[in-house]
């Protein structure tokens, strides 16, 4: 059985996102964040999420240049969706993404699709039960199954005590008020600190596995 890494970032008051659903607060300009961001996403297997999530990482990702890109691109992925397969049909084609780019020059984005990027309307679509669906991912073989939101999506994983491990990055801001990750528990979840990273630029990497 392969572990479920739910990888998220959050606000040192505990939120995943403000209340509008804006994340920008915890981009930083730290290298070496992002670099062990980077090596942390290659250590996956498979990455899953929510269908908003899908459509929008499906919708930049494939043309990023971006240091993201290669893992989030050639990394396997499912999508859990309602609507089942019909949630692929509205990623982009290759020549449409190509046209869009070449349109916003200069905007971090390439002119043509980058290697990997036929992996997003390629991706495993899980309408079913959402423990039957991640049960079935954990049984096949390769390497950890990682997480990433939208915030609803991580709530149930966490809800139904599915994650195996989570690894919250804590960036050096507060937002007062937004939308936790923890809010679904019907009971308190006691966590084991098994390794924390900090970066120069404020930034705590924070892992854990169940007590």
């Amino acid at each position: 059985m392969r572990d479920l890494i739910l990888k998220m970032s959050m606000s040192i008051d505990g939120f995943v996102s403000d209340l509008e659903g804006r994340n920008t607060w915890m981009f930083g300009a730290d290298d070496e964040a992002k670099a062990w961001a980077v090596d942390t996403l290659w250590n996956a297997g498979l990455h899953i999420m929510g269908s908003r999530s899908f459509q929008d990482m499906a919708a930049w990702w494939p043309t990023s240049t971006d240091a993201f890109a290669a893992p989030m691109n050639q990394i396997p992925k499912a999508v859990f969706s309602r609507h089942g397969p019909a949630i692929l049909k509205k990623i982009e084609t290759s020549a449409s993404l190509e046209e869009t780019r070449r349109q916003n020059a200069g905007t971090g984005q390439a002119a043509a699709p980058q290697p990997g990027a036929e992996s997003w309307a390629e991706a495993y679509v899980a309408s079913g039960d959402l423990a039957e669906e991640i049960a079935k991912l954990k049984a096949q073989d390769g390497k950890p199954i990682m997480a990433h939101g939208g915030v609803r999506f991580a709530r149930s994983l966490v809800a139904r005590g599915l994650v195996d491990e989570f690894v919250l990055v804590v960036a050096p801001t507060a937002l007062g008020k937004g939308l936790p990750l923890f809010s679904d528990l019907a009971a308190p979840m006691p966590l084991k600190l098994v390794n924390a990273k900090a970066f120069p630029g404020g930034a705590v990497a924070q892992t854990y596995r169940a007590a």
